[in-house]
């Protein structure tokens, strides 16, 4: 059987001094505007809400079909969402469903996250559990929990070498897998990456915001290219977050076989409406939307 190696061990807890933990966090922003070719993390993510102002507003994702890299790239320059259909579909991945996981890749070592793993979803400690496939499938059919145990953000190389990626990006990250029953979620944040987000089957809502919007937000940095948000858009507290009635959410049903394009800086909140299979790749460049920002530019 081809089985996933076994999973990066967890991330120390050990507390770092306050000066240790600014000079950790400087130099991963350094590593981080390097990989991307940018001269500071911190400038693109101004530049990216400050493109984010002059777009139009929007009140759907529109759905367009198969784009060549030309196209696509083109598309994403105007910085707003869209949706492909056409490609998924196609993938050998799309024709698995969760009886040929357990029949072929129960063995796969994986990392649910357990317990309220929305209101933790950004610290560094949260609850997680090592398991195999089988066990996380019999785990959640039997589940009866508002928030079922999720496989998130993991990367299963058994799986991916059953999609075909487009390449839309110079450079990208590895592939990311997400699987769950309905109820799963992902709370609202932003990635400071142009992400592409595959729905090989299921069906997912997803609440979009822009990133100028972040400050209506309430948003806390969780690393530099990457904000949460305390604010639900499913189920909104004004008493608790007023400001956040001035954003603009904008709802999305992405189904099998669809492509999301998720501009960087674009607020997001993701839930599984069915039992679901994910993927999605986040660039590692310069966003599209910032193309021609020449003084963002690493030189050299």
């Amino acid at each position: 059987m081809d089985n996933n190696p076994a999973l990066p061990p967890r991330r120390a807890s050990n507390a770092a001094s306050p000066e240790q933990a600014l000079a950790n966090k400087l130099a991963r922003e350094q590593k981080d505007a390097l990989v991307r070719g940018v001269t500071s993390i911190e400038a693109m993510r101004d530049a990216i809400r400050r493109a984010a102002r002059e777009l139009p507003a929007i009140a759907s994702v529109p759905r367009l079909g198969t784009l060549d890299a030309a196209a696509f790239r083109a598309r994403a320059a105007q910085g707003l969402p869209f949706l492909l259909t056409g490609l998924v579909g196609r993938w050998p991945l799309s024709k698995l469903t969760p009886q040929t996981l357990r029949e072929r890749y129960s063995d796969l070592a994986v990392r649910a996250r357990v317990g309220d793993y929305i209101n933790t979803a950004f610290a560094p400690d949260r609850a997680m559990q090592d398991m195999s496939m089988l066990a996380y499938l019999d785990l959640v059919a039997g589940d009866a929990q508002a928030l079922p145990p999720y496989l998130g953000n993991l990367e299963l190389r058994a799986l991916n070498k059953l999609c075909y990626w487009p390449a839309y990006f110079d450079k990208m990250g590895p592939p990311r897998f997400w699987l769950g029953p309905a109820g799963t979620v992902t709370p609202l944040h932003c990635d400071y990456d142009d992400n592409i987000f595959a729905q090989v089957w299921g069906t997912k809502r997803i609440f979009l915001a822009p990133p100028h919007h972040d400050q209506f937000l309430y948003p806390s940095e969780a690393n530099a290219i990457l904000f949460g948000s305390p604010f639900n858009p499913e189920a909104p507290d004004f008493d608790t977050f007023p400001q956040a009635r001035q954003a603009t959410m904008i709802e999305c049903i992405v189904g099998p076989g669809e492509l999301l394009y998720v501009p960087a800086g674009w607020y997001h909140q993701v839930r599984a409406l069915t039992f679901s299979l994910s993927a999605n790749r986040w660039a590692r460049a310069l966003p599209l939307a910032l193309t021609g920002e020449l003084s963002l530019q690493r030189q050299g």
